[in-house]
């Protein structure tokens, strides 16, 4: 179960790194003025997102599946679990709200503001704050 975990730790950092770094690129991506630049951007989000946050949240789950469903006796009687994955459920919906930006974004659509994407880049550090304290703390 320890090995297990640490890896499920592992992914979770990786996985929250591209999502703090992937909006930041959308901010410069979106205040830049030259196609050059656009494209550099275009690439350097798709490897982010293909290469790093797409495979951490899917390790991620991977490694929370398999605890949860070796300590299901205990994980399925704790409220504070139960909150937590209501928590991993939106930050996989913001995760998917990355790549609907990203599209555009590739795509040449995007209406979003530079500004618009500097408050979204702080959306997740709620939801991991939040999900590591009822992990840690498991106040209920």
């Amino acid at each position: 179960m320890l090995w297990i975990k640490a890896f499920h730790i592992i992914s979770v950092i990786s996985w929250m790194a591209a999502l703090f770094y992937l909006p930041r690129l959308f901010v410069y991506h979106t205040m830049s003025e030259d196609d050059i630049s656009r494209e550099r951007f275009k690439i350097m989000e798709r490897k982010l997102l293909r290469g790093i946050a797409n495979p951490a949240m899917g390790a991620t789950y991977i490694f929370g599946i398999w605890m949860m469903w070796l300590g299901w006796g205990y994980y399925s009687t704790q409220m504070w679990f139960w909150c937590k994955i209501v928590l991993v459920a939106l930050l996989t919906g913001y995760h998917h709200a990355c790549v609907a930006y990203w599209k555009q974004l590739r795509d040449d659509r995007c209406t979003k503001s530079h500004t618009f994407f500097r408050v979204f880049n702080e959306l997740p550090v709620f939801l991991l704050v939040g999900i590591v304290i009822l992990v840690v703390v498991r106040p209920f």
